[in-house]
């Protein structure tokens, strides 16, 4: 297991190939779930600063609240709610400008601006979202979902629901 993180300031691709590589190595061998998603969301926050980052979790048929960096959170979403409810709805990764522009949005902090929403898919199912805000609108884009994309798909999930 890694120590530390070595911080990249170059581009954000560049920052993603560098921070890639430190995850997995902080999580290979680790067979606790909630101790690699803490691992993982404390690797963004530093990296990148967001003003959010977590997981949230389906149990009995809604997100509940997991792992996270940053100011307290919404504990359960219903599915179809908000940027993360409609991302493990959809099934597919959001990327939202203006989170006031999104229908439904549910606003657990008001300094949110952006959002980006990835699932974590095990056996063709959603079985948790990355979720990722942040305070200045329009920050995420296609380099955030593809890194988040291919970091989402490295999750073990060892049971067979969380």
């Amino acid at each position: 297991m890694a120590e530390d993180l070595s911080i990249n300031k170059g581009t954000r691709e560049e920052q993603y190939q560098s921070l890639l590589p430190q995850i997995s190595a902080i999580i290979e061998g680790e067979p606790d779930l909630i101790a690699n998603l803490s691992n993982i969301t404390a690797a963004l926050k530093e990296q990148f600063n967001w003003w959010w980052v977590g997981f949230y979790l389906v149990k009995n048929d809604e997100l509940v609240l997991g792992p996270f960096q940053g100011p307290v959170a919404c504990t359960r979403i219903k599915k179809g709610r908000g940027v993360c409810g409609t991302a493990w709805l959809k099934a597919t990764t959001l990327i939202v400008p203006d989170v006031q522009k999104f229908p439904g949005h549910i606003a657990c902090s008001s300094v949110s601006k952006s959002e980006i929403v990835v699932p974590v898919i095990h056996n063709n199912v959603v079985v948790a979202v990355l979720d990722a805000d942040s305070e200045h609108p329009d920050h995420f884009d296609a380099t955030d979902q593809k890194y988040l994309e291919q970091l989402t798909g490295t999750i073990v999930f060892n049971a067979p629901s969380v």
